[in-house]
């Protein structure tokens, strides 16, 4: 009988949150157990509530796109965004993610939540606003 990911997820999670084991290791060892449980297709759905386990625990993770590198001062204002949506979080971890696409701004994707601040989806906002107002 498989066992449910709802069980899976708390026995993942403390073990990141209190392994020794390197992060490798420690991949290897989820890979080998969803190879072994033929359950690799549950991947994505497990590291999602992994993470979301995480920031239960006070543990916020956040990837930020962008069309290029943050800024000391940028990763300062994502921590500080993410502060104000997570205020009990005790570590925040920023992930970036470059998007050569990307005009300009950030776009902040969270575990249950993405927030789109790039300068597309300002422009966008306001074509729409505008064509409200024409109607």
């Amino acid at each position: 009988m498989k066992t449910p990911r709802n069980q899976i997820t708390p026995v993942l999670a403390n073990l990141t949150l209190k392994s020794d084991t390197s992060a490798k290791r420690l991949g290897q060892e989820i890979a080998a157990y969803l190879l072994d449980e033929n359950r690799v297709s549950e991947l994505d759905s497990l590291m999602r509530d992994v993470v979301a386990y995480r920031a239960g625990e006070g543990i916020v993770e956040v990837n930020v796109v962008s069309a290029h590198e943050l800024t000391p001062a940028g990763r300062k204002d994502v921590e500080r965004e993410v502060r104000q949506q997570f205020p009990k979080a005790e570590r925040i971890i920023v992930g970036e993610r470059i998007d050569a696409e990307l005009l300009g701004g950030v776009r902040l994707e969270l575990v249950d939540r993405q927030l789109d601040l790039t300068l597309r989806s300002k422009l966008n906002h306001f074509k729409e606003l505008t064509a409200v107002e024409r109607a």
